[in-house]
């Protein structure tokens, strides 16, 4: 039997977190619940993370299915919150407990200017004690872990100093667990998307982290496109402490079959892996139940434009999805439609091969 590399254990809290896993990052305006439940049939036992919602959203808004919708099979699922109100925080980490979450994280990493002017984000990187305090505040309110999602620091902070002053007071609070994207951020001068790209990434840094704080979770993202490299963390590194877990991004969202092999690679699974074919197919009463209930195709579609991605056909079922998923009268012929494209692709290229070598060996 397979052994997992995943395997939380931890003296100073019993709330296993995401912070002690493998993870698929929050990212706004993609990680919603239809990306989420693709995800999930890709991989049983990754975490899997909400977009950032704002405590204003939560308690202020009248569509809570909208920020709060999921479905309970996707478990293990974390609300990543945004605010910096200890009150606002804590009455929406008892409200995360009240629709299923399996845990709340509190963004304290992103950088636009958006959430800079309501003190949200990584603006909180400067200010270690009110987030302690809302930490603190959060962990009363709820029975769910409560774990930090940040950064190394923030614009002409010593990243040094900074990192270890912000999990310090993290630490004084009895944090669950956190996940550090090893760049500072710069708040000004340079976009998000560049927030992940040029700041340069210090993965030494988090695990001196670790090697300080051996009793609290720490989990690294940043820069971590495949699950080999983010496995390399799980492991002693450069003579430093192996961290608890690690976090992909993008490329978990551009190149989503990478999550097929997370179980079996990570957790010790023995189950068979799901082919892309079978992947779609098992979405298709998601997606009609979606469509009955007035649901747009492109929705959920959109999610699973990188499926086939570097396979032959695998451009052509981006395109056909991305011409014709939009359209009104869309459902789920026009997914099966994209599926048959790529199989007669891949049964075309098959032959010219089959071709090329019987001539070659003539």
């Amino acid at each position: 039997m397979p052994t997992s590399l995943l395997t939380p254990t931890n003296a100073k809290s019993n709330k296993e977190n995401s912070a002690q896993h493998f993870s698929v990052a929050p990212m706004l305006d993609w990680t919603d619940r239809h990306c989420r439940h693709f995800h999930r049939k890709l991989s049983k036992r990754t975490w899997l993370y909400s977009e950032m919602v704002t405590t204003g959203a939560i308690i202020y808004g009248n569509n809570l299915p909208r920020f709060l919708g999921q479905d309970k099979n996707d478990a293990p699922v974390v609300l990543q919150l945004g605010g910096s109100n200890p009150t606002e925080l804590a009455q929406c980490a008892a409200i995360a407990e009240e629709w299923g979450y399996s845990e709340v994280n509190l963004n304290v990493g992103c950088p636009s200017d958006r959430v800079q002017n309501n003190m949200i984000g990584a603006c909180l990187m400067a200010h270690p004690n009110i987030v302690a305090e809302a930490v603190d505040t959060m962990k009363s309110a709820t029975q769910l872990p409560v774990t930090v999602k940040c950064r190394l620091g923030i614009d002409e902070q010593n990243e040094e100093e900074s990192v270890f002053q912000f999990v310090e007071a993290l630490n004084e609070v009895n944090t669950d667990g956190v996940i550090i994207h090893a760049r500072k951020a710069w708040l000004q001068g340079i976009s998000p998307k560049e927030n992940r790209e040029i700041p340069p990434l210090n993965y030494d840094l988090v695990h001196q982290v670790k090697n300080v704080y051996q009793d609290l979770p720490i989990a690294i993202n940043g820069g971590i496109k495949t699950l080999q490299s983010g496995m390399q963390h799980l492991d002693n590194y450069h003579d430093l402490p192996a961290l608890d877990g690690f976090m992909i991004g993008r490329s978990a969202y551009e190149q989503p079959y990478l999550l097929a092999e997370a179980d079996q690679l990570l957790y010790g699974s023995d189950e068979r892996l799901l082919t892309r074919k079978q992947v779609v197919e098992q979405m298709y009463d998601y997606i009609e139940n979606h469509l009955q209930q007035g649901g747009k195709l492109i929705q959920v579609t959109r999610h699973m434009l990188g499926l086939f991605h570097g396979l032959p056909g695998g451009r052509m079922w981006r395109r056909y999805l991305s011409q014709n998923a939009f359209k009104a009268e869309a459902g789920l012929e026009t997914l099966q439609e994209a599926l048959r494209i790529v199989e007669d692709e891949i049964e075309r290229m098959a032959e010219q091969l089959a071709q090329k070598e019987n001539t070659q060996s003539q």
